[in-house]
């Protein structure tokens, strides 16, 4: 047998999920010698053999590959045949990281969960079990290549058994970088009033007594803190939102894996199809949003007025041991200050969470970096991310347009990510969140610095959003580099554009809260003509007067009101509340600037039937009438005119009387008012399509995560042949903004 040699370059998702030891075993089960090593992004393989043999090895390499890598070929050639026996893991070389991909978070592989409940095991009941195929990987490493040395464990040094473990190429912990036992590993401790607890089981067991007790603790998890207590206990909830200050907004709840499928005890508390239920339990493990039932398995007030609850398995196993020792659902929310990112390190949680926590679970490994939990929603018969996070991002996506300088793009102000693109490639960070606090904006400049450094690519240009005085604007200015403002709207229809490209020009609808237009007023209800780089606005809302600016946002009677006011209709609620000033400001344009925001029309509507007059969080109003609808009711007819600039806009005037009409219960009146707005949208793309020819539309912005609306616009628009996009890879929100801007960004510098 002729022996021939051959080398392959494979990028993609390779490190920190077993890709290595994969190739060593492959190559000994067909007898081939050779070598595999990291090289900073990028695998290296060397393999000797028959022809024959490295062709079904090249093949396995890249169709075969462990259950979460993601394999890329590079780049294969013939090579020079290398003296020595066997086949061999080497340490790992810097080369180029720009073919980097960061390893992403991993729950607990079955494998690990078995041997953490089995007595007899080595890692029984350690809180810290992980493998090759999974385990923390984002936020644990300090930098790349993927190995011990470059984590948040390079403190703590192997034992002797895991040290054979690791160095043993037929053990499933062989090269596993957070390998770790009680022996050798992070540990638990508890600590409350009366003192601290070291030890795992006996921190485990204080916490599960103070959480069987109606007690709140938080936990240092993977990516930050959790605040936990009992979900169906009512007192305890209220408790949590009264020290939280967190009023209405719901809270998610994290369910222990029972029955075959882990789903037992979810489908007693929610409604669950076959791709809800695939999302709940994907490795990356999310917050899935679920129709509820109403039979007390949650207390009433973790998700008040809303007909849906965010569900959760375990994500570590820690998760898991905790859940099993109080026998209960727990309520998981974020450990941190509300309007803030997610707390890391003990002393800041305790410091500034001990008037919300009666105790503290924690551990001692080191968090490299934040992480909060992911969100999805089934809506329009596929799971789209409202969240990008743990497990999740950061997300790369392929550039149609390549970069030209390495970019990074700054999203916008609230739900914020933050993307990063060189050459065809482009990577969202997981979920930063707001920047009106200080510790947003610190978090917004680690994720920043963290990306370029973990990939190895220095930013030489950034995009901001065009309004002046965000903070993720600001920053960008004062950065010494140059920069492009990218409009809020069109980023939101380049995200669409970039996730589904196409040569042709399509009608992007951007619907949302706010955001800066061209012509100096706030957009948020808008329909795009065009492509990145050239949208033009053909269609939008008759425009309206935010009473108050930003005000409005939490408060939906003054978008009432301002409505009522611009078509002359009495509403005496509104009256009272507005008062003679607010009518006079109004009427002299102070502080009263001018929007077509969907947004903003769901929030008046939510007033005007009584159901969220005054809100606690962003978007309270939209998504309890949202929760009201039980069947969309017939449409109202709403005007649609050319206007003197040649803008298609819809009159939501003739919403007004119905959405005050007392005579209707509140769910046929947000029926009707889902229905109208579905409508006049497809009215808009109709009257697009007969000047233009235009036959595809998409749907990006926050407003299209209401399910209601995006099915029933989807069921109208393809009844009139038209052919849908809804996002699928990027959440429609905001979050979407980074990458619609460097897509947008792209498009200027091809054309």
């Amino acid at each position: 047998m002729i022996a021939e040699a051959q080398r392959w370059l494979i990028g993609g998702r390779v490190q920190g999920v077993g890709y290595r030891p994969f190739v060593y075993h492959l190559a000994h089960s067909l007898n081939l010698s050779g070598w595999v090593r990291n090289n900073s992004g990028t695998v290296e393989v060397h393999a000797q053999g028959s022809a024959l043999r490295l062709k079904v090895f090249g093949k396995a390499l890249l169709e075969c590959p462990p259950p979460t890598a993601v394999a890329r070929l590079i780049e294969v050639r013939d090579a020079d045949l290398e003296s020595g026996a066997g086949f061999l893991i080497l340490p790992s070389t810097r080369g180029a990281q720009e073919s980097i991909s960061v390893p992403l978070d991993l729950s607990p592989c079955d494998e690990c969960l078995t041997e953490l409940k089995e007595p007899s095991a080595r890692r029984h009941g350690y809180p810290f079990i992980n493998c090759t195929q999974c385990g923390p990987r984002y936020t644990i490493i300090g930098k790349l290549p993927y190995d011990r040395c470059n984590t948040t464990l390079a403190g703590f040094d192997l034992c002797l058994e895991c040290g054979s473990e690791y160095a043993d190429p037929f053990d499933r912990r062989f090269h596993a970088q957070p390998l770790a036992c009680a022996a050798c590993g992070p540990a638990l401790y508890w600590r409350d009033a009366a003192g601290e607890q070291a030890g795992n089981l006996a921190a485990l067991a204080a916490a599960g007594a103070a959480l069987r007790a109606g007690k709140i603790l938080a936990m240092r998890g993977i990516g930050g803190y959790h605040l936990l207590c009992d979900a169906a206990n009512e007192a305890t909830v209220c408790l949590l939102r009264a020290r939280k200050g967190r009023v209405a907004k719901p809270f998610a709840v994290m369910v222990p894996s029972r029955g075959s499928d882990s789903l037992e005890t979810i489908r007693a508390m929610a409604y669950l199809t076959d791709a809800e239920a695939a999302a709940v339990t994907h490795a990356s493990r999310p917050i899935v949003l679920l129709r509820k039932r109403n039979n007390g398995c949650v207390a009433p007030s973790v998700a008040p007025g809303l007909g849906e609850v965010g569900v959760m398995l375990p994500y570590s196993p820690l998760h898991h041991l905790l859940l099993e020792e109080t026998g209960f659902a727990l309520l998981a929310t974020s450990g941190n200050v509300t309007g803030e990112p997610i707390l890391t390190s003990p002393e800041e949680a305790e410091s500034r969470l001990s008037h919300v926590a009666d105790g503290f679970l924690q551990h001692n490994r080191p968090i490299a970096r934040p992480a909060e939990d992911g969100v999805a929603r089934l809506v329009a018969g596929c799971m789209r991310p409202l969240r990008l996070g743990r497990g999740s991002a950061p997300l790369e996506i392929a550039l149609t347009k390549p970069m030209d300088i390495p970019t990074l793009a700054v999203g916008a102000h609230q739900k914020l990510t933050i993307a990063l693109a060189w050459k065809e490639r482009a990577i969202v960070s997981p979920h930063i969140g707001d920047l009106a606090t200080p510790r947003g904006r610190a978090v917004f400049a680690q994720v920043a610095h963290d990306l370029q450094m973990l990939y190895g690519v220095t930013a030489e240009r950034i995009v901001h959003d065009a309004h002046p005085n965000f903070a993720s604007t600001r920053w960008a200015r004062e950065s010494g580099l140059p920069t492009e403002a990218v409009w809020h709207h069109h980023a939101h229809a380049s995200a669409l554009a970039g996730e589904y490209p196409t040569e042709s020009p399509r009608l992007c609808f951007a619907w949302d809260g706010l955001g800066l237009g061209p012509d100096g007023s706030l957009w948020g209800g808008e329909a795009l003509l065009g492509l990145p780089g050239h949208w033009q606005r053909v269609a939008s809302f008759r425009p309206f007067r935010l009473l108050g600016g930003e005000r409005v946002t939490r408060a939906p009677w003054r978008s009432a009101v301002a409505l009522c006011w611009e078509s002359g209709v009495t509403w005496p609620e509104g009256e009272r509340r507005a008062g003679e000033p607010l009518r006079r400001a109004f009427d002299q344009g102070v502080n009263s600037p001018w929007t077509t925001s969907v947004g903003r029309l769901f929030d008046a509507a939510a007033a005007l039937t009584g159901v969220s007059l005054v809100t606690s969080y962003e978007a309270e109003g939209p998504m309890r009438l949202e929760s009201l609808c039980e069947t969309p009711g017939d449409p109202v007819d709403l005007p649609l005119e050319r206007d003197s600039t040649g803008i298609w806009r819809t009159d939501w005037g003739p919403l007004l009387g119905r959405l005050l009409d007392d005579s209707m219960s509140q769910a046929a009146r947000a029926g009707e008012f889902h229905a109208s707005l579905a409508q006049a949208l497809c009215a808009q793309a109709i009257v697009v399509r007969r000047e233009t020819g235009v036959n595809q539309v998409g749907f990006t912005g926050g407003a299209f995560q209401n399910r209601v609306l995006t099915e029933r616009v989807q069921r109208l628009l393809h009844a009139a042949c038209f052919e849908v996009f809804i996002p699928r890879t990027l959440p429609m929100n905001d979050a979407a903004i980074s990458f619609g801007q460097i897509i947008e960004v792209a498009a200027h510098l091809a054309q």
